[in-house]
Parts: structure tokens; sequence; C-alpha cells
């Protein structure tokens, strides 16, 4: 399943930087890994989305297409901070554009949150990983501008890593062979 080798990507691409930052700090080579996450990332949600949309009802929906949204505006804001603006050090932005930002960001909260509390009640995902989930990527949103610290490191271990856990959920269950 594409969404889940694309999840496992985009897990990998947080949780790798996450995890070299804590010591290093960030760098043009993990800004650059963590810029493409949240692409990668889409499919992923695509298919978590899916697996569940029979249970999910209208909340779900709502939910799903909120946090797609967020994520595509959010991605968009990830790549321009890590790929074009850590090389710019600080710039001065036009207030529309820090605006433009903050906006993507606090879509892209929400929707996770929502998201998150839509697949707690739908129950067939793993509860550690979405609740994970809801918790830390509105964290990574709301710190995107702030100094990298070895907390964000964290926060981009968890987040990186419940994305990996809900992509590994996402395994094609085996079904027995029926024997008449």
């Amino acid at each position: 399943m594409l969404s889940r080798s694309f999840g496992l990507a985009a897990g990998l691409c947080v949780v790798a930087p996450g995890a070299v930052e804590a010591f290093t700090g960030e760098t043009a080579a993990t800004s650059f890994v963590v810029g493409f996450s949240p692409a990668l990332a889409l499919p992923l949600l695509v298919g978590l989305h899916l697996r569940q949309r029979a249970v999910s009802g209208a909340f779900g929906e709502v939910a799903y297409t909120l946090n797609l949204v967020g994520l595509g505006l959010f991605g968009g804001a990830a790549f321009t901070l890590n790929l074009v603006l850590f090389h710019l050090g600080n710039p001065v932005l036009p207030a529309v554009t820090r605006f433009a930002f903050l906006g993507s960001a606090v879509v892209f909260a929400i929707g996770a949150i929502l998201f998150g509390v839509a697949m707690l009640r739908g129950g067939v995902h793993p509860k550690v990983p979405v609740v994970a989930y809801m918790v830390a990527f509105p964290l990574l949103a709301v710190a995107a501008r702030l100094p990298d610290t070895p907390l964000t490191s964290v926060v981009h271990v968890i987040a990186g890593g419940s994305l990996i856990w809900l992509a590994w959920s996402m395994a094609p269950q085996r079904q027995l062979a029926r024997t008449s």
C-alpha cells in the first residue's frame, strides 16, 4: 500500500532530523529532509481516512478535510521555512507572509487535533500513536518559527514516531484461507 510506504518515509523524515538536531542543532541537511516530510505524509493521511471512513461519519469527514487542507498549507510553509528561509537567516517578512504562516499553522493544528479525535472515536487505528499525532503535530506547528531546542527535537521524534507507527499499522491484514 503506497500510503503506508509514504507514511513510513514521512515519519523517518521527521524522526531522523529531530534526533540529530537534539545534538547538533538545525543544519542545512536536517532542514532539507524535514522540509519534504509534509508532502510525503499526504498519502498516509488519505489512507488513514479511507481505512476508517465507514465509521467516522460526518465529523470524521470534516476533521479529515480540515487536516488535509491544513497539512497542504502548513506543508508549503514548512517547505519554505526549511528550504528557503533557513538559508536566509532571519529575514524580515512582510506582515501578510507572517499571518499566512501563522494561519497555516493554526489550520493544521486544529485539523490534526480534530482528525486525531475522529481516529480515536473510530477506533480503527492504534490509540497511542493517534494521541501522539494529535498532540505532537499541533505543538510542531505552533513552534515552527521558534528556535530549535532539545524539547522541539523530542517533539519531532514523537511526531515522526506517530507517523511511523500509524503507517506500520496500515499493513494489510492477512486473511486465513477458509477450508470447506
